[in-house]
């Protein structure tokens, strides 16, 4: 597992090692066969968990019937495809909440596993790719697409995401966004920039 944030690219070998540091031969990996049963299932659930409602109950229930990983008190907003083939490598920490349309893809490849800690905000119709661990209170804005990972209480958006601002606290259901707003503490190399009131 990687200790570091700052790691940008974490090679694994073999599904059960997903997000491990594990070296990878050159043209040495080959996708697994997908079990016609499991996969069929899997998109059924897929396919209900994106329209049905229950975005704090019956959704994550879905996902975790597929195989993905949910904490308590998840968020799962409406029309979002977590991986559809592998969602056994994605892990979604205690209290995060996911905008509607987000996309998490876990594998290309040899690259696999998303992690997602806790109490993290995926804004609405971000995308988040293989082989990346978001950090603790991260914030992730809408539209954003993640490629890299993010460190612990870090405000990201763009494409690629770049980090923008960290964050003092979690952006919760029950935080304002007056309150959230207060703790952001802007990145920039811009020494005449000021923070706005």
């Amino acid at each position: 597992m990687p200790t570091s944030y700052d790691e940008t690219k974490v090679e694994t070998n073999g599904y059960e090692n997903a997000m491990t540091e594990t070296p990878l031969a050159k043209d040495s990996w080959t996708e697994p066969k997908e079990r016609p049963f499991r996969g069929t299932w899997n998109r059924l659930l897929q396919l209900l968990a994106r329209a049905a409602p229950g975005e704090e109950s019956l959704r994550p229930m879905l996902h975790r019937a597929r195989g993905v990983k949910i904490g308590k008190g998840v968020r799962i907003g409406y029309d979002v495809v977590l991986e559809t083939a592998r969602p056994d490598l994605i892990s979604i920490g205690d209290g995060v909440s996911i905008g509607m349309r987000v996309t998490i893809i876990a594998h290309f490849k040899e690259t696999r596993g998303v992690k997602i800690g806790r109490e993290v905000f995926v804004g609405p119709g971000a995308i988040i790719l293989p082989n990346v661990i978001i950090g603790d209170g991260a914030v992730i804005k809408a539209g954003t697409v993640v490629s890299q990972s993010i460190p612990p209480f870090t405000v990201v958006q763009g494409n690629p995401a770049v980090p923008v601002a960290k964050c003092e606290m979690p952006l919760r259901q029950n935080i304002t966004l007056k309150a959230f707003s207060r703790g952001i503490k802007p990145l920039t190399t811009d020494p005449n920039h000021q923070k706005p009131n």
